[in-house]
Protein backbone atom coordinates (compact mmCIF):
# COMPACT_ATOMS: atom_id res chain seq x y z
CA UNK A 1 0.00 0.00 0.00
CA UNK A 2 3.05 2.09 0.76
CA UNK A 3 4.92 1.98 -2.25
CA UNK A 4 1.23 2.61 -4.33
CA UNK A 5 1.04 6.20 -2.24
CA UNK A 6 4.24 6.70 -3.17
CA UNK A 7 4.01 5.89 -6.99
CA UNK A 8 1.32 7.98 -7.06
CA UNK A 9 2.78 10.76 -5.53
CA UNK A 10 6.40 10.70 -7.90
CA UNK A 11 3.77 10.98 -10.62
CA UNK A 12 2.19 13.78 -10.30
CA UNK A 13 5.05 15.75 -8.62
CA UNK A 14 6.28 16.39 -12.49
CA UNK A 15 3.25 18.04 -13.37
CA UNK A 16 3.06 19.89 -10.13
CA UNK A 17 6.64 21.40 -10.31
CA UNK A 18 5.63 22.38 -14.00
CA UNK A 19 2.57 24.51 -13.43
CA UNK A 20 4.31 26.24 -10.74
CA UNK A 21 7.05 27.72 -13.31
CA UNK A 22 5.35 27.65 -16.79
CA UNK A 23 1.99 28.47 -17.12
CA UNK A 24 2.43 30.22 -20.52
CA UNK A 25 1.55 28.85 -23.42
CA UNK A 26 3.70 31.43 -25.44
CA UNK A 27 5.88 33.05 -22.97
CA UNK A 28 8.07 35.31 -24.80
CA UNK A 29 4.68 37.39 -25.07
CA UNK A 30 3.90 37.21 -21.39
CA UNK A 31 7.32 38.47 -20.80
CA UNK A 32 6.85 41.14 -22.99
CA UNK A 33 3.30 42.19 -21.99
CA UNK A 34 4.90 42.40 -18.28
CA UNK A 35 7.70 44.41 -19.59
CA UNK A 36 5.22 47.06 -21.02
CA UNK A 37 3.38 47.10 -17.58
CA UNK A 38 6.36 47.76 -16.24
CA UNK A 39 7.26 50.70 -19.06
CA UNK A 40 3.63 52.06 -18.10
CA UNK A 41 4.47 52.17 -14.64
CA UNK A 42 7.81 53.43 -14.64
CA UNK A 43 9.58 54.34 -17.70
CA UNK A 44 12.78 53.15 -18.88
CA UNK A 45 14.67 52.40 -15.75
CA UNK A 46 11.41 49.99 -14.52
CA UNK A 47 11.66 47.35 -17.16
CA UNK A 48 13.76 44.69 -15.58
CA UNK A 49 14.20 41.11 -16.49
CA UNK A 50 13.91 39.81 -13.13
CA UNK A 51 10.72 41.37 -12.45
CA UNK A 52 9.28 40.65 -15.59
CA UNK A 53 9.59 37.05 -15.35
CA UNK A 54 8.08 37.19 -11.92
CA UNK A 55 5.17 38.76 -13.19
CA UNK A 56 4.75 36.50 -15.84
CA UNK A 57 4.83 33.38 -13.28
CA UNK A 58 7.70 31.87 -14.16
CA UNK A 59 11.62 31.36 -12.87
CA UNK A 60 14.53 33.64 -14.04
CA UNK A 61 15.84 30.83 -16.02
CA UNK A 62 13.06 30.48 -18.11
CA UNK A 63 13.25 34.05 -19.83
CA UNK A 64 16.66 33.50 -21.36
CA UNK A 65 15.20 31.22 -23.61
CA UNK A 66 13.25 34.24 -25.50
CA UNK A 67 15.36 37.61 -24.18
CA UNK A 68 19.24 36.98 -23.44
CA UNK A 69 19.53 39.75 -21.50
CA UNK A 70 17.66 42.97 -20.19
CA UNK A 71 19.06 44.74 -23.24
CA UNK A 72 17.18 42.22 -25.41
CA UNK A 73 14.03 43.15 -23.45
CA UNK A 74 15.00 45.92 -23.27
CA UNK A 75 14.57 46.87 -27.55
CA UNK A 76 11.48 44.36 -27.32
CA UNK A 77 9.26 46.92 -24.97
CA UNK A 78 10.44 49.73 -27.13
CA UNK A 79 9.74 48.34 -30.62
CA UNK A 80 6.11 47.72 -29.21
CA UNK A 81 5.91 51.39 -27.57
CA UNK A 82 7.05 52.83 -31.15
CA UNK A 83 4.02 50.36 -32.35
CA UNK A 84 1.30 51.71 -30.10
CA UNK A 85 2.48 55.53 -31.24
CA UNK A 86 2.01 54.68 -34.74
CA UNK A 87 -1.40 53.76 -33.97
CA UNK A 88 -2.42 56.60 -31.49
CA UNK A 89 -0.94 58.46 -35.16
CA UNK A 90 -3.36 55.96 -37.21
CA UNK A 91 -6.08 56.77 -35.27
CA UNK A 92 -6.06 60.50 -35.39
CA UNK A 93 -5.38 60.07 -39.60
CA UNK A 94 -8.43 57.65 -39.62
CA UNK A 95 -10.47 60.53 -38.51
CA UNK A 96 -9.58 62.93 -40.87
CA UNK A 97 -12.18 63.41 -43.68
CA UNK A 98 -11.79 61.41 -46.77
CA UNK A 99 -11.78 62.68 -50.27
CA UNK A 100 -14.86 61.88 -51.89
CA UNK A 101 -16.43 63.03 -55.54
CA UNK A 102 -14.24 65.90 -57.75
CA UNK A 103 -11.50 66.95 -55.26
CA UNK A 104 -10.55 70.34 -55.98
CA UNK A 105 -7.43 71.99 -55.65
CA UNK A 106 -7.98 73.77 -52.04
CA UNK A 107 -9.52 70.65 -50.57
CA UNK A 108 -6.92 68.66 -51.77
CA UNK A 109 -4.55 71.20 -49.53
CA UNK A 110 -6.76 71.12 -46.86
CA UNK A 111 -6.64 67.83 -46.46
CA UNK A 112 -3.04 67.44 -46.94
CA UNK A 113 -2.36 70.10 -44.06
CA UNK A 114 -4.99 67.78 -41.90
CA UNK A 115 -3.26 64.65 -42.13
CA UNK A 116 0.15 66.26 -41.18
CA UNK A 117 -1.93 67.99 -38.35
CA UNK A 118 -3.54 63.98 -37.53
CA UNK A 119 0.29 62.60 -37.65
CA UNK A 120 1.55 65.33 -34.72
CA UNK A 121 -1.65 65.24 -32.67
CA UNK A 122 -1.72 61.54 -32.29
CA UNK A 123 2.24 61.87 -31.45
CA UNK A 124 1.56 64.59 -28.86
CA UNK A 125 -1.64 62.64 -27.13
CA UNK A 126 0.36 59.12 -26.79
CA UNK A 127 2.77 61.00 -25.04
CA UNK A 128 0.68 62.53 -23.05
CA UNK A 129 -1.26 59.53 -22.52
CA UNK A 130 1.38 57.00 -21.76
CA UNK A 131 4.63 58.88 -20.96
CA UNK A 132 6.38 55.68 -19.67
CA UNK A 133 5.81 54.20 -22.56
CA UNK A 134 6.77 57.40 -24.90
CA UNK A 135 9.83 57.56 -22.95
CA UNK A 136 11.22 54.15 -23.71
CA UNK A 137 10.35 54.54 -27.45
CA UNK A 138 12.54 57.09 -27.60
CA UNK A 139 15.16 56.05 -25.46
CA UNK A 140 18.15 56.46 -27.39
CA UNK A 141 19.31 56.49 -31.03
CA UNK A 142 17.26 53.71 -32.73
CA UNK A 143 17.13 52.57 -36.41
CA UNK A 144 13.48 52.45 -36.71
CA UNK A 145 13.51 55.51 -38.98
CA UNK A 146 13.83 53.25 -41.84
CA UNK A 147 13.25 49.78 -39.80
CA UNK A 148 10.20 47.73 -41.73
CA UNK A 149 10.48 45.79 -38.72
CA UNK A 150 6.58 44.52 -38.65
CA UNK A 151 6.99 44.78 -34.55
CA UNK A 152 7.84 48.94 -34.56
CA UNK A 153 4.72 49.96 -37.31
CA UNK A 154 1.24 50.02 -37.12
CA UNK A 155 -1.91 48.34 -38.52
CA UNK A 156 -0.27 50.37 -41.82
CA UNK A 157 2.99 48.33 -41.45
CA UNK A 158 4.38 52.26 -41.14
CA UNK A 159 5.92 53.04 -38.06
CA UNK A 160 6.07 56.65 -36.57
CA UNK A 161 8.39 58.35 -38.81
CA UNK A 162 7.60 56.40 -41.57
CA UNK A 163 3.67 57.63 -41.12
CA UNK A 164 4.95 61.80 -40.93
CA UNK A 165 7.00 61.35 -44.01
CA UNK A 166 3.93 59.93 -45.91
CA UNK A 167 2.06 62.68 -44.48
CA UNK A 168 4.69 65.32 -45.79
CA UNK A 169 4.61 63.55 -48.98
CA UNK A 170 0.91 64.38 -49.03
CA UNK A 171 1.46 68.13 -48.64
CA UNK A 172 3.72 67.83 -51.73
CA UNK A 173 1.37 66.08 -53.87
CA UNK A 174 -1.02 68.91 -53.37
CA UNK A 175 1.28 71.59 -53.74
CA UNK A 176 1.37 73.21 -50.27
CA UNK A 177 5.08 71.85 -49.69
CA UNK A 178 7.69 73.15 -52.48
CA UNK A 179 9.43 69.96 -53.37
CA UNK A 180 13.03 71.57 -52.44
CA UNK A 181 12.14 72.07 -48.77
CA UNK A 182 10.88 68.32 -48.33
CA UNK A 183 14.54 67.27 -48.00
CA UNK A 184 14.33 67.19 -43.95
CA UNK A 185 10.87 68.02 -43.64
CA UNK A 186 10.64 64.90 -41.16
CA UNK A 187 13.30 66.22 -38.54
CA UNK A 188 12.12 70.00 -38.61
CA UNK A 189 8.38 68.35 -37.30
CA UNK A 190 9.41 66.17 -35.13
CA UNK A 191 11.87 68.27 -33.40
CA UNK A 192 9.09 70.85 -32.77
CA UNK A 193 6.41 68.31 -31.77
CA UNK A 194 8.65 65.91 -29.64
CA UNK A 195 9.68 68.88 -27.77
CA UNK A 196 6.92 70.14 -26.07
CA UNK A 197 6.24 66.45 -25.39
CA UNK A 198 9.11 66.35 -23.48
CA UNK A 199 8.14 69.83 -21.80
CA UNK A 200 5.05 68.28 -20.89
CA UNK A 201 6.15 64.69 -19.69
CA UNK A 202 9.41 65.47 -17.56
CA UNK A 203 9.96 69.20 -18.11
CA UNK A 204 8.51 72.86 -16.87
CA UNK A 205 5.22 72.53 -18.37
CA UNK A 206 4.94 68.91 -16.43
CA UNK A 207 1.46 69.21 -14.34
CA UNK A 208 0.26 71.64 -16.69
CA UNK A 209 -3.88 71.09 -17.45
CA UNK A 210 -4.30 68.94 -20.28
CA UNK A 211 -6.35 71.36 -22.02
CA UNK A 212 -4.00 74.01 -22.26
CA UNK A 213 -1.02 71.35 -23.20
CA UNK A 214 -3.73 70.38 -26.12
CA UNK A 215 -4.09 73.95 -26.77
CA UNK A 216 -0.31 74.61 -26.92
CA UNK A 217 -0.08 72.09 -28.96
CA UNK A 218 -2.33 73.28 -31.80
CA UNK A 219 -0.34 76.20 -31.89
CA UNK A 220 2.82 74.08 -32.17
CA UNK A 221 1.07 72.36 -35.03
CA UNK A 222 0.53 75.54 -36.80
CA UNK A 223 4.00 76.93 -36.24
CA UNK A 224 5.05 74.00 -38.11
CA UNK A 225 2.99 73.86 -41.12
CA UNK A 226 4.00 77.62 -41.51
CA UNK A 227 7.28 76.71 -41.30
CA UNK A 228 7.39 73.92 -43.70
Amino acid sequence: MDAVHISKKMSRSPAKTSRATYRHGDLRHALLDAGIALAREGGPLAVVLREATRRAGVVPNAAYRHFANHAELLQAVRAAALSLVAQSMEAELEAVPAAEGRVTKAAAAARARARVGAVGRGYMRFALREPGLFRIAFLQPLAAETDRNPENAGHSGLNPFELLGAALDGMVEAGVLPPERRPGAEYVAWSAVHGLAILAIDGPLHGMPLARLEALGERVLEMVEVGL
